[in-house]
């Protein structure tokens, strides 16, 4: 092995040195290797500007300003939680830099990035870094001004009573932010947003080009690497935390990170439970909902239910099938021009035919979905767009993200209130399936205490499901011209390719 191994960052262009054994003492080039990670952290500068100019042609007016997120700290000002910027900001300019923010001006045909170089104590603390300069001029943009120009800038524009469009500010920071720079109390600042602005974002960032697919993908076939090993490593007297740790070290190594905390839990009847605490016993399912985040910001998001043990149990097996033939028949399914409010209802009935098949329902299958009856056991949506978020834009709203101006959401509908995902799909669309049946005892003991829809469920069979717990079986699928294509490396999901798995674990 080289005394050095020079890491070349060959997009971000920096140089990392790893040094091994006497690095001081040798002086000998053969001494020194060469490395190209090759780990994209930007598009092309041409990618940037083309999303610019065709923001602004489907806005009509005025300024665009766009706040990109900045550090929080966790306990104390120095010590900050991991930084992530905003996806829209990532997606016109690229930076994945703290405490900047952007105006694009549609009159003007310019984008003008704010912040702030490098002070001395920056370069103390934190080396030499890449300039905003230098980091501008990758997204195409050739004005930069430092952070205290901002609040001039949109004064100027306002007094010209020119439109300052900007989108709904999730972080409390750019909520106080956004208060001092306009004016607007931070009450009225959602309301204030430009709908203008959500809706021609959410067009474009909605149909993901040839690259971001790509990107997608290489988030996917982590997450798959993610699952391979939480299914190897997994066995009875293992915590859940021990695999969640394995899991994300598997997403660190590929150079990125968690895109959403991890769902690991034998109790998967718990929607998003976050708990590693419990220990795996023989007969328990585990739920692994986890996915990979790059190093550019684009998710993946996957999910697959096993044994703790080697095998699943002749009942898990007839669960499992239940879900798994919910998954492929709706997928199956996915096509532009189809309403994915079509194709969750499609997955509501199949999983209704299974349950009446297990005896825990019954009547007419139609007229039990209709009813909502099938919600005892599935609460939630069959999925989700994706992206640059796991669940994409979701900030922007979800009527705007997953619904139209033709099909509202509905909000008061136990089961369609959790379904984010409405609309007709369009070629481009990337989004999850994510059917699933969960035995909540709490809801169990409800539903059952009103005596609800008895004429469409069994509840004295349903009771010896109480302690049953939940499964998920979840895909990303890309729409494409004529159909869909499941994205990533093929991850096992029948129950004989899982019990291969789980019986090669050697355990």
């Amino acid at each position: 092995m080289p005394d050095l191994l020079l890491i070349y960052n060959n997009s971000a262009r920096e140089e990392v040195w790893i040094i091994f054994h006497k690095l001081f003492n040798k002086k000998r080039l053969d001494d020194i290797q060469l490395f190209s990670t090759f780990i994209p952290m930007m598009f092309s500068t041409q990618t940037y500007r083309s999303r610019r100019r065709a923001l602004q042609e489907n806005v009509s007016n005025g300024i665009i300003l766009l706040m990109g997120n900045g550090e929080a700290s966790i306990n104390f000002r120095d010590n900050t939680y991991p930084f992530r910027q905003d996806s829209t900001f990532l997606y016109y300019f690229g930076i994945a830099t703290p405490g900047l923010a952007a105006i694009i001006d549609i009159d003007e045909n310019t984008a003008t990035i704010f912040g702030d170089e490098m002070t001395i104590d920056d370069i103390i603390w934190m080396g030499r870094l890449e300039t905003l300069k230098e980091k501008a001029a990758k997204a195409g943009v050739s004005e930069t001004q430092p952070t205290k120009r901002l609040a001039a800038t949109l004064l100027e524009a306002m007094d010209n009573g020119r439109p300052v469009h900007f989108l709904p500010p999730y972080r409390h920071a750019n909520l106080i932010k956004l208060t001092q720079l306009t004016g607007i109390p931070i009450e009225q600042l959602t309301g204030a947003a430009s709908v203008e602005l959500i809706k021609a974002v959410v067009a474009q960032r909605s149909v993901k080009s040839e690259e971001e697919v790509a990107e997608i993908e290489r988030a996917v076939n982590t997450s798959v690497e993610m699952h391979l090993t939480a299914m190897r490593l997994a066995k009875p007297g293992m915590t859940e935390q021990h695999i969640a740790a394995a899991i994300q070290q598997v997403a660190q190594q590929a150079g990125g990170a968690l895109a959403y905390p991890t769902i690991l839990s034998v109790r998967g009847e718990v929607l998003h439970n976050h708990y590693h605490g419990n220990v795996l016993q023989e007969g328990d399912l585990v739920l692994n909902d986890s996915g990979a985040e790059t190093a550019m910001g684009y998710a993946g998001d996957l999910t697959r239910t096993f044994p703790a043990g080697k095998t699943f149990t002749p009942l898990q097996k007839e669960v499992y099938d239940i879900v798994l033939n919910a998954l492929e028949s709706a997928t199956a399914a996915l096509k532009p021009g189809v309403r994915y409010l079509d194709i969750h209802l499609h997955a509501c009935r199949m999983l209704t035919d299974g349950l009446k098949s297990l005896g825990l329902m019954r009547g007419d299958t139609d007229e039990a979905v209709a009813a909502g009856a099938h919600t005892l056991f599935f609460q939630c949506g069959t999925g989700h767009m994706m992206g640059l978020d796991v669940h994409d834009m979701e900030d922007l709203g979800e009527q705007y993200v997953g619904y139209s101006d033709t099909l509202r959401k509905d909000t008061g509908t136990f089961g369609l209130k959790s379904l984010r995902l409405g609309k007709q799909l369009e070629a481009g669309y990337v989004l999850t399936v994510e059917p699933g049946l969960y035995f909540i005892p709490e809801l169990i003991d409800l539903w059952k205490a009103e005596n609800k829809l008895t004429q469409f469920i069994d509840y004295s069979k349903v009771e010896t499901f109480r302690d049953f717990g939940g499964i998920r079986v979840e895909d990303d699928v890309l729409i494409t011209a004529n159909g869909h294509r499941i994205l990533g490396k093929p991850l096992a999901k029948t129950v004989a390719d899982i019990e291969q798995i789980r019986t090669e674990t050697g355990q």
